[in-house]
């Protein structure tokens, strides 16, 4: 090889080298920024919920057993449309130490998480006395 050609291949290896690492960097640069938006969006919702509509929203009866866990009633929240993210419910009921009570409840969609859970982990027969 000429010394011509072995300066175009040191001279393209270095900008294919450089052009990589810029790569990488952008990648974890977004990585970075996706992570914080995200974990600043489910601290939100842990800390500073908000309800699904505005009042009056819609109401609906949900039923909890006995021996349902917070994961399983936060699950059928979130499929009913009364909380937005059930990660952050179990997470609530954990930081703020609710425990949820069996019985039959009527809960709104304009409720909040922390509302709903207030709401859960009263007895329903307290509340019939």
């Amino acid at each position: 090889m000429s010394e011509t050609t072995k300066d175009i291949n040191r001279v393209t290896g270095t900008i294919i080298g450089i052009s990589f690492r810029l790569i990488l960097y952008a990648i974890a640069i977004l990585l970075i920024y996706k992570g914080a938006t995200k974990g600043y969006e489910f601290g939100h919702e842990i800390f500073y919920a908000s309800a699904m509509e505005a009042p009056p929203g819609h109401s609906m009866e949900i039923q909890v057993d006995a021996g349902d866990s917070v994961s399983a009633v936060g699950k059928t929240l979130e499929e009913n449309g009364l909380i937005n993210n059930q990660y952050s419910f179990i997470i609530q009921a954990m930081v703020y130490d609710y425990e949820i009570q069996p019985g039959t409840y009527t809960l709104n969609t304009s409720l909040t998480s922390r509302e709903i859970l207030d709401i859960l982990s009263t007895d329903v027969q307290e509340e019939e006395e």
